[in-house]
């Protein structure tokens, strides 16, 4: 059971529980997206067609943007080059029900995950000079540098003439 729904001039084929990427959209009071612009629907039978009163439902996921992409403008002999970065927005929106002519597709409930409650860290003392004398007991003594060696003298091997 499928859907060809239209979205910010792109078309998708969706199923209950499928997750889309779509042009940024703007979900109502409960998370909820309704996509009416269905194009065609697929029945358990294997039959398309397009129904006048078909809707799609989703739920948003997430909002954010898509990775840069570098737009580079270059015109050659002219020393002409413009670079610039471009991030499109988009709603990352799971489908969670298909109906049409009565009918209704819905998507398992996804499981929430529970939150892990965050380790409890010991307390930090505050005790300095312990610290500094086992430094000062692991540090080994200096060593001194190494003596430098005189330069070679150059030998006068050519006369002038």
């Amino acid at each position: 059971m499928y859907a060809v729904i239209r979205s910010g001039g792109k078309q998708y084929r969706v199923a209950p529980g499928d997750v889309i990427r779509v042009e940024t959209q703007t979900p109502g009071s409960d998370g909820k997206i309704e996509f009416n612009d269905v194009l065609a629907v697929s029945g358990g039978d294997g039959q398309i067609g397009r129904p006048p009163q078909a809707r799609v439902v989703g739920q948003l996921v997430e909002q954010g943007r898509a990775d840069k992409i570098l737009v580079f403008h270059y015109k050659r002999k002219k020393q002409y080059k413009k670079i610039a970065g471009h991030r499109q927005p988009f709603s990352a929106v799971r489908i969670t029900e298909v109906a049409f002519d009565g009918q209704s597709f819905t998507a398992p409930e996804v499981a929430q995950k529970e939150a892990k409650p965050k380790k409890a860290t010991p307390p930090v003392e505050t005790a300095e000079a312990p610290k500094a004398e086992a430094k000062a007991a692991k540090a080994p003594a200096k060593k001194k540098p190494a003596p430098k060696k005189a330069a070679a003298k150059k030998s006068a091997s050519k006369k002038k003439k």
